[in-house]
């Protein structure tokens, strides 16, 4: 008979390398960034949840709090690393207001988090008060992390383009929803159930609106190549007019 703690081990593990690859899925947009030197329409809001979710799930994962769980502070504290490079990023080349905005909300998680650490080491002194208090605040702040992106599927639906809504981050949202879902089915955990199910759910809504709206992405790249090429066919007309030939 197979045993459950091996199964829950094993998917785990699967789940720390989705996690890892829904992680790194920024990269690309992050590129983008770099190479214009500017955040355009992107949004810090998925960035700066997530990094607060990080935050809650080391705090939980830690054995003062809920032993057992070394996997999930593992891969929190991988994605903990990665979104405080996006959002350095995001605020390197990001406007005035913007770097403003994003640098009020990471003071507000910086305090926050000072606050319940604190109180949960200070008032709760069993393993199970403080396994449900920080798991209540993971609850939300997961779902909170699974739902940043409905700010933008409201874009893609006003617009109907997916320009600004990256697939494989929708992709790898989707999968690591439902793997950490399993995860805590085996030895039933609520807290990880409630957010991971509802980050399938939202992933799965994204991956709907993709296969939508994505024609209309490959339409306007089109429309770009059309427009750039009549531009370089004005220069080059310019050009002629310009510099005329003169030989013969």
């Amino acid at each position: 008979m197979v045993n459950p703690d091996t199964v829950r081990n094993i998917v785990g593990i699967i789940g720390n390398v989705i996690s890892f690859g829904l992680f790194l899925s920024p990269m690309p947009t992050f590129y983008m960034i770099w190479k214009k030197r500017a955040v355009e329409h992107f949004s810090a809001v998925p960035y700066v949840a997530t990094l607060l979710n990080c935050m809650m799930w080391v705090l939980y994962g830690l054995p003062i709090v809920h032993p057992n769980s070394i996997l999930v502070v593992t891969i929190n504290g991988v994605g903990f690393v990665l979104e405080s490079f996006y959002l350095t990023m995001f605020l390197i080349y990001s406007t005035k207001a913007q770097r403003i905005k994003v640098g009020m909300y990471l003071l507000c998680e910086i305090v926050f988090m000072a606050v319940v650490i604190s109180c949960v080491l200070t008032l709760a002194h069993t393993h199970e008060k403080r396994s449900m208090i920080v798991g209540i605040l993971c609850i939300i702040f997961g779902t909170c992390m699974y739902a940043a992106p409905l700010s933008v599927m409201k874009r893609v639906i006003t617009t109907k383009s997916v320009q600004y809504m990256p697939f494989f981050l929708s992709l790898t949202n989707f999968l690591n929803g439902v793997c950490w879902s399993i995860y805590a089915s085996i030895h039933f955990d609520i807290n990880l159930i409630i957010p991971n199910g509802l980050g399938a759910l939202f992933g799965a809504i994204q991956l709907i609106l993709y296969g939508i709206y994505c024609r209309n992405k490959v339409e306007e790249m089109n429309e770009d190549v059309k427009e750039k090429e009549a531009e370089y066919g004005e220069i080059q007309m310019q050009r002629g007019i310009n510099h005329p030939n003169t030989t013969g």
